[in-house]
């Protein structure tokens, strides 16, 4: 029978632990991901049932949204102006972080 040497079982003693390291922090961050999605939730509900305005002076961006949307949701119509970040309103993606001054009627 060949002799294995001490390094090579080392080495996958080491590749193991990297392997089941890296399974628990996916599992983590995924669990982590769902529970904040809810919390969230229930933020954006409660700020509905208080009558306050439906977004925050710091907005992220969520999938399927326009700056139309976001600008008659939070009734910002000049979201663009605000944004200097923002090259083209056409090119909004989920995670882009936008400005929002409310519009106040006078």
């Amino acid at each position: 029978m060949a002799r294995v040497h001490s390094s090579t079982t080392l080495a996958e003693t080491l590749s193991w632990y990297c392997s089941l390291f890296l399974v628990v922090m996916l599992v983590m961050s995924c669990c982590e991901s769902s529970s904040s999605e809810n919390e969230s939730m229930v933020i954006r509900v409660q700020t509905y049932d208080n009558g306050a305005r439906p977004c925050d002076e710091i907005y992220v961006v969520r999938e399927g949204e326009t700056l139309h949307t976001i600008s008659e949701k939070c009734g910002d119509p000049y979201i663009v102006e605000e944004n200097p970040h923002i090259h083209d309103p056409d090119d909004v993606f989920p995670g882009l972080v936008i400005k929002i001054t409310p519009f106040k009627k006078m």
